[in-house]
């Protein structure tokens, strides 16, 4: 299992936070401009809100006056959205192994589920996995993944070129957008 950090709770200064004698203040569309801290808490606490702070490095730091309970619950609710939508975006790879050896029937099978996978919109790794004999021929392994690539040109592209990494020769091919 994977240690995960704490997420880092999210903080602004609020209300008796706020310890610079003056804020630019801003109430829902309007500016109000630039006002004492405490006379921008008293129209925050007349209203029931809260005075934010949302600029301290400005210079006054910017303040808002809103609710700041609705505020970071409606933050809450746009980091999980965009962390749903991460998720989603995120194309799961399938890898198909072969050998250099591999019978033409064989190739057929691993073509078949590799554009079924491009058409389910994820990406497909080949891996050509060479014996200490086989690596002697690479051209009949590149040979073979080259005539892959040309075969699944319909509905995938290729996203990383055949290359070796050690006695393996790999290549990515990701759906094709449409």
């Amino acid at each position: 299992m994977q240690y995960q950090q704490p997420k880092k709770e999210f903080f602004r200064r609020t209300n008796y936070q706020i310890r610079v004698p003056t804020v630019r203040v801003i109430y829902g569309e309007e500016q109000l401009g630039i006002i004492s801290t405490d006379e921008a808490r008293k129209i925050a606490q007349e209203n029931g809100l809260d005075l934010v702070e949302m600029l301290a490095h400005a210079n006054p730091p910017v303040c808002h006056i809103i609710d700041y309970s609705k505020y970071k619950y409606e933050l809450k609710i746009k980091e999980k959205n965009n962390a749903k939508k991460q998720r989603e975006a995120q194309i799961e790879l399938k890898e198909l192994r072969l050998t250099p050896t591999v019978g033409e029937h064989d190739v057929e099978t691993k073509l078949n589920h590799a554009i079924k996978f491009l058409k389910e919109n994820k990406k497909v790794q080949f891996t050509m996995r060479f014996s200490h004999r086989e690596l002697h021929h690479k051209d009949i392994g590149v040979q073979l993944i080259n005539s892959i690539i040309e075969r699944v040109d319909a509905v995938g592209a290729v996203e990383m070129q055949p290359a070796f990494n050690g006695n393996k020769l790999i290549c990515v091919i990701a759906p094709k957008k449409s």
